[in-house]
């Protein structure tokens, strides 16, 4: 276990022109921070208000760069996390006092950017620093919105939404969100596109304190796995980094917040207040009990406060005069924070093959060791591998020589020999005793004194007395023991009894349409099953997959075709987006439009039969349910009468054996049904891709389509025809239609100004275009009205704004 340590705790304060320096004072180690307010007069001469406050800190940053922030704060707990050390990074204050700034920063500018890019940064530079290493890195990011879970990037076209709501989930080894998607990065850039994807979701507001107030509790997670590339070592390490950017506490006297912003100030307020009250308890030694139930942002966050990782609060503050009642509260809850300590701890795992592989070895090693110390002590004879058929043979017949007298002692070798002595032993003593039973059966019936209906037998043939004696005639040596004659022995079973065959016949025959275990069940089983055999999909796949290669295969019209194009005379308005969609759907996108309906009709088609299938896994299931509840009653009903044992076999009726066929039955159609409903989800999934394929190129050709016949002026489209290299469509509309630069000009001159100054940014900026152009895609196509239809959206609306 690690040893305890107190949390971090440190204060940045918000620059401003109106700072009040006779009210806030900083330390000379610029580790305390000290408030004084001036007494009202107006509470009159007598006034015991406490006015002086002084807050023991492990930092005050004043007028701080971004690099200062995350060089004082982050860096030790960011490098300790790839040591295996868990680490918490929290920003806590008053709407407006630059938390998310702290955590995000600004993503227009490389220099301004918060902890949380710099934590990935840092992360990538130390694992490139590890040769020796194999590390992995994964990341989430979760939001918690009005007490509702959300995964901020479930937009990401191969995650999607959740269908089952987002749930915490705790185990031995910590608390996890079930359904929150977690994305392996390899690189930096990818991470950064994680990030600015998960930010374009996030929910902000504006209200009198913050044109853009974050409405939501964010915690973004960095997961990373370090194996070494040692083969022999079987030792691994595991962590995580939580960097939590939490809603800003807010006063509505001055906010001036309505309606839905009202709702989620509620909200956010009583998080954290429930947050406040959580870490009261864990500052408190003698509180057994810790509220960590009472809301989703303390549930979330149960092994980060005070558990077993570096906690570290950057507690963001207003330096003015007029906020000084939420600066005191904002900083008392950063003094309780420091009183709150945690016991990091390495999180070391044991890779299980490894540890397999390393046991042979020194398996192996010791087997060796043992072959030196036999040789040396002249007992070459010894093997310790298991023994093979004809070892075991040698000392079966060393055993039977024992036994019969002809072998004096069998020589002792070593342990395993010693086993297999004792367990030929036990199979000579019960060949013997089966050979003895069999000599007797040859000259005597013998009776099994359990076997009622045998007695019964013997003794309605007058071979047995009333008390039990055997009475015969005699065998000539005066023994009291009769021999009966052969005609009479008991051991033939009665007429009476039915064979099996005869017994199905008479139960066949019988009125049983009611009875669960009748003739006719059975045959009605039979048929069903095979009516439920799924009829082969070979058709069906080969068909979609020539519709996927047909799908890839389409290509937009090329206007460089030797016949000049007859194009019609273009319209002096535009057309709305819908009623061109409807026309291009008619004509040019004609084809992708037959392929996407054709998809979608299969994918339906495959839903309908996944829907029956499981309307008959869910029937076979209750008739699994009630042949059970039939068998559990003859089975209690047969231990009530008395249970019939022949050579240690229970003795079961007609009616209990038919149930459990039927049962048997019943459990391989649900086998089938189950096996048949996995194949269709997974054609399903299948025809899923391609209609998002087709819809994805449909969009994709009306938008250019659309861009050709009526934005694009008739004079440029006319320097586009034959001849020129560059074909309608290629070109972005935004850059024909307009003069000014567009977002490849603006990077352009951005790496040319910014690059040689930070080198290291190029993977910042990358994923940063790259996400701007993707929403700029989405508003686009939205925008339109008539495609937006087949856009895959997220299930709430970002930024609702009032």
């Amino acid at each position: 276990m690690g040893t305890r340590k107190k949390v971090q705790a440190f204060v940045r304060v918000k620059p401003t022109d109106d700072f009040a320096h006779e009210m806030i004072k900083y330390g000379e180690d610029n580790k305390s921070i000290d408030i004084h307010l001036k007494k009202d007069t107006r509470r009159g001469v007598v006034n015991n208000t406490q006015t002086d406050w002084s807050f023991k800190l492990d930092g005050v940053l004043h007028d701080a760069s971004q690099d200062l922030v995350y060089e004082t704060v982050a860096r030790d707990a960011v490098s300790q996390a790839l040591d295996g050390y868990n680490g918490t990074i929290m920003c806590y204050g008053q709407t407006g006092a630059g938390k998310t700034y702290t955590m995000t920063g600004a993503t227009e500018n490389y220099k301004h950017r918060g902890i949380l890019p710099r934590a990935l940064q840092q992360v990538f530079r130390m694992i490139e620093e590890r040769p020796t290493h194999a590390i992995t890195v994964r990341v989430s990011y979760l939001e918690i919105y009005n007490e509702s879970l959300f995964d901020l990037l479930s937009t990401l076209p191969y995650v999607g939404p959740s269908v089952t709501p987002m749930t915490i989930v705790e185990n031995p080894q910590g608390v996890f969100i079930k359904g929150l998607s977690v994305h392996l990065t390899s690189q930096e850039e990818d991470a950064f596109s994680l990030l600015f994807e998960g930010e374009t979701n996030r929910i902000i507001a504006s209200h009198t304190m913050n044109k853009n107030s974050s409405r939501s509790h964010c915690i973004f997670t960095i997961y990373m796995e370090a194996h070494s590339r040692t083969l022999s070592d079987e030792k691994y390490i595991t962590s995580k980094i939580n960097l939590v950017d939490l809603a800003g506490s807010e006063r509505l006297g001055k906010t001036g917040s309505e309606g839905r912003v009202l709702k989620e100030a509620t909200y956010i307020n009583k998080s954290l207040s429930f947050l406040e009250q959580a870490i009261i308890a864990l500052g408190d030694q003698k509180r057994d009990h810790i509220p960590f139930r009472q809301c989703k942002l303390t549930h979330a966050l149960k092994d980060s406060l005070g558990g077993n990782c570096n906690m570290v609060l950057v507690t963001n503050i207003y330096g003015e005069a007029a906020q000084l009642e939420e600066t005191l509260s904002s900083l008392r809850f950063a003094s309780r924070m420091k009183l709150v300590t945690t016991e990091p701890a390495i999180n070391e795992k044991y890779n299980a093959e490894r540890m397999v592989k390393n046991l042979e070895k020194e398996l192996a090693l010791l087997k060796q060791e043992l072959a030196i110390h036999d040789s040396l002590s002249n007992r070459t004879l010894v093997n310790y591998d298991p023994m093979d058929e004809i070892q075991i043979a040698e000392i079966n017949s060393q055993v039977r020589r024992y036994l019969e007298g002809t072998l004096d002692e069998i020589d002792i070798i070593n342990l395993r020999q010693i086993q297999e002595v004792f367990n030929q032993f036990r199979v000579v003593l019960s060949q013997q005793e089966q050979e003895v039973e069999s000599a007797l059966r040859r000259k005597y019936t013998l009776i099994d004194k359990n076997d009622f209906a045998a007695i019964s037998a013997v003794q309605k043939a007058g071979l047995m007395d009333a008390e039990g004696h055997l009475v015969g005639e005699p065998d000539g040596q005066s023994f009291g023991l009769g021999v009966a004659p052969f005609s009479v022995k008991p051991g033939k079973k009665p007429r009476s009894k039915k064979t099996l065959k005869e017994q199905f016949s008479i139960s066949a025959r019988k009125e049983g349409a009611s009875s669960p275990v009748s003739g006719k069940d059975f045959e009605v089983v039979s048929i069903s099953k095979t009516q439920l055999v799924p009829s082969s999909k070979d058709g069906d796949i080969k068909d979609m997959l020539s519709r996927d290669r047909e799908t890839s295969s389409i290509e937009p019209v090329p206007s460089d075709s030797p016949k000049e194009e007859v194009r019609p005379t273009r319209p002096s308005t535009p057309p709305s987006k819908p009623v061109a969609f409807e026309e291009f759907k008619n004509e040019r996108g004609s084809e992708i439009n037959r392929i996407f309906k054709e998809n979608k009709s299969i994918l339906n088609e495959r839903r309908k039969r996944a829907s029956e299938t499981t309307q008959r896994i869910n029937a076979i299931k209750q008739e699994i349910d009630v042949t059970k509840e039939a068998l559990n009653f003859q089975k209690s009903l047969r231990e009530k009468q008395g249970e019939y044992e022949n050579k240690g076999l229970m003795i079961i009726d007609e009616e209990e054996f038919l149930l459990i066929l039927k049962l048997k039955d019943l459990k391989k159609q649900y086998r089938n049904e189950y096996q048949e409903l996995r194949d269709l989800r997974a054609e399903m999934q299948y025809c899923q891709r391609l209609v998002d394929q087709c819809r994805n190129r449909l969009l994709m050709e009306f938008d250019i389509w659309y861009n050709e016949s009526f934005v694009i002026p008739e004079d440029i489209q006319a320097a586009l025809k034959l001849g020129s290299s560059i074909r309608p469509g290629m070109v972005p509309v935004s850059r024909i239609v307009s003069l000014g630069e567009d977002d490849q000009d603006r990077f352009s001159q951005l790496q040319q100004t910014v690059l040689p100054e930070g080198p290291d940014s190029i993977s910042f900026y990358n994923a940063k275009v790259k996400t701007e152009q993707k929403v700029t895609w989405d508003v686009h196509v939205c925008e339109g009205g008539g495609p937006k239809d087949f856009i895959t959206r997220a299930p709430r609306i970002t930024n609702p704004v009032e």
